[in-house]
């Protein structure tokens, strides 16, 4: 018998259903096209429909326009449902962890009224362009630059690693409306990418994991967006929006993270289950029961830091350190336990056909993107110490 995990204090019947209606989906849905997505660089556009026809995007957005009326917590039961299915082929942290809710926190009835219906449905697929070429985790040195020339900006630079890139129709863009004022000249900035002069997408990146996820480079020469586009309603404010919104993105990152954590010990528990060595099954040598035993640990103590996490963060009392903290512990750990998991594979492990393999590569980035979790010990340390 396994060891079963404790309840989720903040889980509830809804959300149940919520769980099954999502994992239904991803199993059965997105999971058989993962080998095609990811020799194609990206999934197919059609599955953001349907992904919106189940109410699977934008579910902490109010009804009112066009969300699911949900909360963090249903955002959270998807967001662990997509990553324990391994299905990283198309990004709705993204889209509506993110974007929707800079949209929601900052922008006008206008901007609502116009954008989150359509994300919502699937019809706009949305990123977010902050890391450029020369500036990742320090976005005061972003060099994309907005210049007002009447009813619109004059947009000019690059982005890239740029998550949805591909099939994005509405992104939020980092850029420096004063380049002499550091912090205070950074402001956001939505455009809608549809017959749109001067802006321009890249080749799909190769990556080593992730493959399935369309990632690209994006250009702007003297693209021009209209005012009315300006999130928050006055220049300079982009930084502190940023400054806001990351602590939740961070935490969606540590629950992914942590999903795939106890992905990687269930699959290696079964294999070593019934991998024969020696006349008798793997998971009967010590060694592996061992290591079997200090990893779900781990990933125990990591579902408890996120269900902390979690409850905060509907309390409104989740702060940036913790978020630092969730961050680069769990996707740290999760690194270090998938490759314990895969050692305990053998040479199988080493093998794309067998899932631990992905884990083992798509996880790596996790300790880089969101902020690399070097800053997220300065921040936590910071904290500490002012």
């Amino acid at each position: 018998m396994s060891l079963a995990p404790a309840p989720r204090p903040w889980m509830d019947a809804e959300l149940q259903m919520l769980r099954d209606t999502a994992r239904r989906f991803f199993e059965t849905e997105c999971v058989p096209h993962q080998d095609a997505w990811g020799r194609q660089k990206h999934a197919d556009r059609a599955i953001w429909r349907r992904a919106g026809e189940l109410g699977l995007l934008c579910a902490g957005i109010p009804e009112a326009y066009g969300g699911g009326g949900g909360s963090f917590l249903h955002e959270a039961v998807i967001c662990e449902e997509q990553m324990r299915a391994l299905m990283n082929s198309f990004s709705i942290n993204v889209h509506s962890g993110i974007v929707a809710h800079y949209l929601l926190s900052y922008g006008s009835e206008a901007q609502k009224q116009r954008w989150l219906p359509r994300m919502a449905s699937g019809e706009l697929v949305a990123a977010i362009a902050m890391t450029e070429p020369g500036a990742g985790t320090d976005l005061q040195r972003i060099k994309t630059s907005a210049v007002r020339d009447g009813d619109h900006y004059v947009v000019n630079g690059a982005k890239t690693f740029i998550t949805n890139g591909l099939h994005a129709g509405l992104i939020c863009v980092a850029v420096k409306t004063d380049a002499q004022a550091g912090a205070k000249g950074v402001s956001l900035v939505m455009i809608e990418t549809d017959e749109l002069a001067g802006f321009r997408r890249g080749q799909l990146l190769d990556k080593i994991g992730q493959q399935g996820q369309d990632t690209v480079e994006l250009f702007f020469s003297d693209m021009r967006v209209p005012v009315a586009n300006l999130l928050g309603g006055e220049e300079g404010r982009g930084f502190a929006q940023l400054m806001q919104q990351l602590p939740r993105e961070r935490l969606l990152l540590a629950i992914g993270s942590a999903a795939t954590m106890q992905r990687a010990v269930d699959d290696t528990l079964a294999y070593t289950s019934q991998r024969q060595i020696f006349g008798a099954a793997l998971i009967e040598l010590q060694n592996t029961r061992f290591k079997l035993a200090e990893c779900q640990t781990r990933a125990t103590i990591a579902r408890t830091f996120v269900d902390d996490c979690v409850a905060r963060l509907a309390a409104g009392t989740f702060d940036v350190p913790t978020a630092a903290m969730a961050k680069w512990w769990i996707t740290d750990t999760t690194s270090q336990v998938i490759d314990e998991c895969l050692q305990l594979h053998g040479g199988y492990g080493y093998m794309s056909e067998y899932p631990i393999s992905r884990m083992y590569t798509d996880a790596r980035v996790g300790r880089i993107y969101g902020g690399a979790n070097e800053v997220m010990k300065e921040i936590i340390a910071r904290a500490m110490t002012r």
